[in-house]
């Protein structure tokens, strides 16, 4: 475990959990964003000092703090999740066998606890800064440009979303990104005029095999239809369908050829048209930008294991700037954006102490030739 002077209190983290959880916290739900918003700056405050700004975005408040001084670490993180409101009820916050379950424990609320109380091991907070945004898991479109300046200014992120399987640290990011697809044909009457319309359902059949065939899983990228939707009565010739598609990639030349590929889809069928939209929003996080804030993280915590994964994260977009960025600092747990999502409630003082070590060897990189390596 990473040595600190004083441990942290797994108690006060519980409860601090328990707070956050239970202010529901929907992307694009405005007013919910508002009131979690409020309530992250609430338990910084309480447990960091000074004034926690909230700044105002067309999708929520995001949260930022800073500890003064010279900017030199920038803890990253999100207050929005997936769950509806109401998932509360269903699902309220419960401490059992060890768990923490409850909407959004996981994805990720315990790693902004973990964050927080990591930050409170250290007796000098300055140059740190912690950024909650509310938009991550809808793209991140109006924060983006906020988690690229503070990013640069600081020179250093840790990333607070939840960690790997068995506690391992992220330390690369596949690029992802969705692509909409929408389909216009002609209606006519599936019975008395067929051969009059044009089947924007078999375009768009057509469409999903030569999307499809676009993946390239042996270098890591993965093209997934994943919602298509079509006609609107039993006996019409659709004029109109959509396809929605995932994309992941492992490299910038990919991010390319996909971006290309999906610009250059064509008709198969006379009269039918084609509009493409989207993009992979969230650039590749090499492994590289990881690797000496890992060397780090191994010094303070020896046998902790770092694997690269399919998901993204605002990580990306501070690793593609070339900003050294250390993810999966998060809580241990699983079952993210499911019903059986939980935090391991005994690693949350391990995971928040070796927060407080990474800040150190940042405040400090004197002490450290690995601290900064790219």
């Amino acid at each position: 475990m990473p040595h600190n002077t004083v441990e942290a209190d797994i108690d006060a983290m519980t409860e601090d959990l328990r707070t956050l959880v239970e202010v529901e916290s929907p992307s694009r739900d405005l007013d919910a964003l508002r009131a979690s918003a409020k309530a992250v700056a609430g338990v910084i405050e309480r447990r960091l000092g000074g004034q926690a700004a909230l700044v105002e975005s067309e999708a929520g408040p995001h949260v930022h703090w800073s500890g003064g001084g010279e900017p030199k670490v920038l803890i990253l993180g999100h207050h929005d999740t997936v769950f509806p409101l109401g998932t509360l009820a269903r699902r309220p916050f419960t401490v059992a066998d060890g768990r923490a379950t409850g909407p959004g424990v996981f994805d990720m609320l315990g790693g902004l606890v973990q964050a927080i109380h990591g930050v409170a091991l250290v007796e000098d907070r300055s140059g740190v800064e912690i950024l909650v945004t509310a938009d991550e898991e809808v793209g991140s479109h109006s924060s983006r440009a906020l988690i690229e300046e503070r990013a640069l200014a600081c020179g250093a992120v840790l990333v607070g979303e939840g960690a790997a399987e068995g506690g391992a640290l992220k330390t690369g990011r596949k690029g992802c990104g969705t692509f909409h697809v929408a389909i216009t044909g002609r209606a006519s009457h599936a019975g008395l005029e067929p051969a009059a319309g044009v089947n924007a359902l078999i375009e768009a059949a057509h469409q999903v095999l030569d999307i499809a065939a676009l993946g390239r899983p042996d270098i890591g990228t993965t093209v997934t239809p994943t919602v298509a939707a079509a006609g609107t009565l039993d006996n019409v010739v659709p004029a109109q369908a959509t396809v929605t598609v995932d994309v992941r990639v492992e490299s910038a030349e990919e991010k390319e050829r996909i971006e290309a590929a999906f610009a250059a889809l064509a008709p198969h069928l006379d009269e039918a048209e084609i509009a493409v939209t989207g993009a992979v929003g969230r650039p590749p996080m090499p492994e590289s930008a990881a690797a000496g804030l890992f060397a780090v993280a191994q010094q303070l915590l020896p046998g902790i294991e770092a694997v690269a994964v399919g998901g993204g994260s605002d990580g990306n977009f501070t690793a593609a700037l070339g900003v050294p960025t250390l993810d999966g600092l998060g809580a241990v747990g699983g079952g993210a954006h499911a019903d059986h999502e939980y935090v391991v409630i005994d690693a949350m003082a391990e995971r928040a102490q070796l927060i407080a070590g990474l800040v150190n060897a940042l405040q400090h990189p004197e002490g450290n030739e690995t601290v900064r390596a790219p």
